[in-house]
């Protein structure tokens, strides 16, 4: 498994996700450790997700094509 595949089956998720877990440690009562970290841990997320989104996709072996090879431009006559 490549890094590209990787990074787009876990890290750019997790990142997403690591900025929700932010807003919900910010907006929850009951623990002020996870209170006062909570727009720390959305930076953190926002960050990876800036970086991890410039990642461009992996590369369909053989069409040379990134990604879905359908999603392209589907007004385009082949």
């Amino acid at each position: 498994m490549s890094f590209r595949a990787i990074n787009q089956k876990y890290l750019e998720p997790g990142s997403q996700i690591l900025m929700v877990l932010g807003i919900i440690a910010l907006c929850q009562p009951w623990n002020m450790l996870l209170h006062s970290y909570g727009v720390t841990i959305i930076l953190i997320g926002l960050i990876g997700f800036n970086i991890t989104s410039k990642i461009a996709p992996e590369e369909k072996a053989g069409t040379g094509q990134i990604g879905n090879p359908g999603a392209g431009n589907p007004g385009a006559q082949h």
